[in-house]
């Protein structure tokens, strides 16, 4: 008989997505459904997963605890995004009209738009209002069914100011159910006063930010925008390895206005997860299948960028590299804090099946920030993370405009309850 203290019953349709590693190929069809299903949790973890009517047989509830009554809905693992830039202040509107009136992306940026416009005010903001403003981003993500998010530094481009926004993600995980892993992206951008000096700047992210980044233990992963115009690939290959030999693990931006080699730098270096790769060769999606680096696609930012271009999404598929998706939060094309919209985006414009998007949101997404043994699936012993739609039916999670979740469960905890957030142990996910 196994012990449990709290369970969901009644579940129409589960997606477990039971397994391990990444899924790739055809194997990202799989969800591993069970139908008539109930779980049950213990310790805030999965106890216990299996039918409905074997439940009162092989689980014992503790005394006065309830069970979730899931009335025949679907159970989803909680949601995974592998790319966001929650930690910024001020806004872009002015660009965002300039590029609903046409102008590209590359133009804006050209004029002193784009990622450095956000820098100034977030160099003049505080731990605290940087802090506010991911929990705020947070919340957002959780009403959608986000329970596990990758967070990035970046808008600082500079040593204190990078540090306070790692210091700020810290602060709102610890005081946030969604489970938050930080990145440290100093070489987001080389800032508008290191224009004609760049290889300061690098040497700046190599020698200053990277050491103490890795000395005050704010960042698990490292990043960089490797992109023409930006840093270039032997520029990123030098930031990569300062960043591997001071112990954080690597992710890049890689190929997504042009191609530039960055998904074979990825595979050279061991990098997690190459973001992305709107124009990734045939060659670079080759050698992330070989190492099994996970390709983190961004179908809401080329969306809301107007790039007109989706990365090649069956491609990689079929190359046998695990696919991810990420919503890009960020304050100039990332708008949407929803990863079924980036579903339904990748699904729709990028060629993914439901059953691919879905798990490119949940096992491989966490499989791409190494939290694949906590999260991703809903197998006995792993963190109970559920994601209770509102109706039976999976391809709800696509249709834009209609709010698919009802109840999101994190650390076996309602955080999220017809819709809306409830008050749970604050930093359960942390």
């Amino acid at each position: 008989m196994i012990h449990a203290e709290s369970a969901v019953r009644r579940i129409g349709l589960l997606a477990t997505l039971a397994g391990s590693g990444p899924r790739t190929g055809s194997a990202m069809r799989d969800l591993g459904t069970l139908t008539d299903a109930a779980v049950a949790v213990a310790g805030g973890r999965i106890a216990w997963v299996g039918a409905d009517a074997d439940f009162d047989r092989e689980v014992a509830l503790a005394s006065g605890a309830a069970a979730l009554d899931a009335e025949g809905a679907a159970v989803v693992p909680g949601l995974v995004d592998p790319h966001t830039h929650l930690v910024f202040a001020g806004n872009r509107d002015d660009e965002l009209r300039r590029r609903l009136a046409g102008a590209s992306y590359r133009e804006i940026a050209a004029a002193g738009g784009g990622i450095v416009r956000s820098v100034d005010a977030t160099r003049r903001a505080s731990v605290a209002e940087l802090a506010a403003g991911v929990e705020a981003r947070l919340d957002e993500m959780l009403l959608c069914g986000t329970t596990t998010a990758e967070v990035k530094s970046g808008y600082g481009l500079e040593t204190g100011a990078e540090l306070r926004s790692l210091e700020a993600i810290q602060r709102a995980a610890s005081r946030h159910p969604v489970a938050v892993v930080s990145t440290f992206l100093g070489a987001h951008e080389v800032p508008l006063d290191y224009r004609d000096r760049r290889e300061h700047y690098v040497s700046l992210v190599v020698e200053e930010m990277i050491p103490a980044v890795a000395e005050q233990g704010l960042a698990e992963f490292g990043d960089v925008f490797c992109e023409a115009g930006v840093f270039t690939v032997e520029e990123s290959r030098r930031i990569l390895r300062a960043t591997r030999d001071h112990g954080m693990k690597l992710r890049i931006h890689a190929d997504e206005l042009a191609w530039t080699g960055g998904a074979e730098l990825a595979a050279e270096l061991g990098a997690r997860s190459a973001d992305h790769l709107g124009f990734v060769s045939e060659a670079g999606m080759k050698a992330l299948a070989a190492t099994s680096c996970v390709a983190t696609l961004l179908p809401s930012a080329a969306f809301f960028l107007r790039l007109g271009h989706y990365a090649p999404a069956r491609s990689i598929i079929e190359a046998g590299a695990p696919v991810a998706l990420a919503s890009d939060i960020n304050p100039g094309g990332g708008l949407s804090p929803s990863l079924p919209f980036a579903m339904s985006v990748g699904c729709f414009s990028m060629g993914l099946s439901l059953e691919e998007a879905l798990v490119a949101v949940t096992a491989n997404a966490a499989f791409s920030l190494e939290r694949h043994h906590e999260v991703g699936s809903i197998e006995v012993g792993k963190r109970a993370d559920l994601v209770l739609l509102r109706s039976p039916r999976l391809l709800d999670m696509v249709r834009v405009g209609v709010r698919a979740v009802d109840t999101v469960v994190k650390d076996g905890h309602i955080v999220v309850r017809d819709g809306r957030r409830v008050d749970a142990p604050r930093g359960a996910g942390s």
